[in-house]
């Protein structure tokens, strides 16, 4: 844990696969083609929200979190504590999920496996349910007896099952949110890996950012790791020390939960490519921490390929792995030099991407462009996580407006 005099406690964030994870790690981690795969169903689901009201993936005090990051398939998780007494919980955390819960015993359905004790609400002196009478327990959410039942099925059919609740959440010792209200699943399943559950982080009035507005005014931040050996943070509140430094972009709200940006651009090596202008603004964009690799229109991928390529040309091709169709063989180069990739927003904002952001390794000698095509020049663009590495990413839910800073990880 983390903290300085602007920054009242910070959670450190990891890859859930990597070695700076404290969840016990997969037997079975998803490899690329998995990958990709789930990132289309994903996005899948997440533009078929785009239409209709949604309470999630089928969901000047700051408070950081360390984020830990899932080399494998691009979750990211944070270490909080739950209940009286506080128990540990390693949950990941999702900017596109209204919802916060754990895994609850009875594990009267199923359970998964999952490297912290499963929390029981029987021993905690905080722990209440809430009543289906109760304002709390949102419309069309299901009832047994009188408790608030909530059940959420994620876009790869993973799901969350049962009650709405209430308890004290601690992000550090001098950090506690009394009466947070959380599922308490008691029928999980999918692909949770090995942790405890979500923090939901997305533009909804059930979720983390929305619960505690009073304490932290709708603005939080995060930084992803560039690799699975590096750590980052989940920052809750404005950090004074930061914000001079922070360039922000018109954020929206797409329905209920997702955060729309604008692109206008992006640039090869400082050459804009030569895109309609309005290839962005007709299909819509949101950036989202649960998607690996950014989806791009047709015709954007189209010409970013060409001129990657064009700058690539003297390296080594490697194979094409699933939708990954620009690939190279480093293994025979002592110096490698990638071409930068810009992307420019709404506002004026001009981001150079990390390396990491650039090329995704899948083997030791097979790195591919990290992007990846959308059926259609219509189809809602999705920043995904890849790219948003190594810059602290702030959103001022409040102001809505989106900034990063360059380097946000150190």
């Amino acid at each position: 844990m983390l903290s300085d005099s602007n920054r009242k406690s910070i959670l450190k964030v990891v890859h859930r696969h990597g070695p700076c994870s404290p969840l016990v790690r997969d037997h079975n981690p998803l490899n690329v083609t998995e990958i990709l795969l789930r990132d289309q169903s994903r996005v899948k689901w997440i533009r078929s929200q785009s239409s209709y009201s949604s309470y999630g993936l089928k969901a000047s005090v700051a408070a950081s979190l360390p984020a830990k990051p899932d080399i494998t398939d691009g979750e990211y998780v944070v270490t909080i504590g739950l209940g009286t007494p506080k128990k540990d919980l390693t949950l990941l955390f999702d900017t596109g999920s209204a919802l916060t819960w754990t895994q609850c015993k009875p594990c009267m359905g199923s359970c998964y496996n999952q490297s912290d004790p499963i929390f029981n609400p029987s021993q905690s002196s905080s722990y209440a349910n809430i009543s289906c009478a109760s304002t709390f327990c949102p419309l069309g959410w299901g009832c047994f007896g009188s408790t608030c039942k909530y059940s959420f099925i994620y876009a790869d059919n993973s799901t969350s099952i049962g009650f709405f609740a209430t308890e004290k959440l601690t992000i550090s010792p001098t950090e506690v949110i009394d009466n947070f209200k959380f599922g308490c699943g008691e029928n999980n399943s999918g692909i949770f890996g090995t942790a405890a559950g979500l923090i939901g982080l997305s533009d909804n009035n059930i979720s983390f950012v929305e619960q505690t507005a009073a304490k932290y005014g709708k603005y939080f931040s995060y930084c992803l790791p560039s690799s699975a050996s590096s750590t980052g943070h989940l920052t809750f509140g404005k950090d004074g020390r930061a914000l001079s430094s922070v360039r922000f972009t018109p954020l929206s709200k797409i329905q209920q939960e997702f955060y729309g940006i604008s692109i206008v651009g992006i640039s090869v090596n400082g050459v804009p490519l030569s895109i309609p202008s309005t290839v962005f603004s007709s299909a819509g964009a949101i950036i989202d921490s649960g998607t690996t690799i950014t989806q791009l229109p047709p015709t954007v991928y189209s010409a970013l390929r060409t001129a990657f390529r064009k700058a690539m040309v003297n390296y080594t091709t490697a194979p094409a792995v699933s939708t990954f169709d620009t690939c190279y063989d480093f293994s025979k180069e002592s110096t490698v030099t990638v071409p930068s990739i810009k992307f420019s927003f709404a506002g004026g904002v001009d981001i150079d991407l990390d390396r990491s952001g650039i090329l995704y390794m899948v083997t030791a000698s097979q790195f591919c462009l990290a992007f990846a095509a959308n059926g259609a020049d219509s189809d809602l663009v999705v920043y995904g996580n890849v790219q948003q590495r190594t810059f602290e990413v702030a959103y001022d839910v409040a102001g809505r407006k989106l900034g990063f800073v360059p380097n946000g990880c150190s």
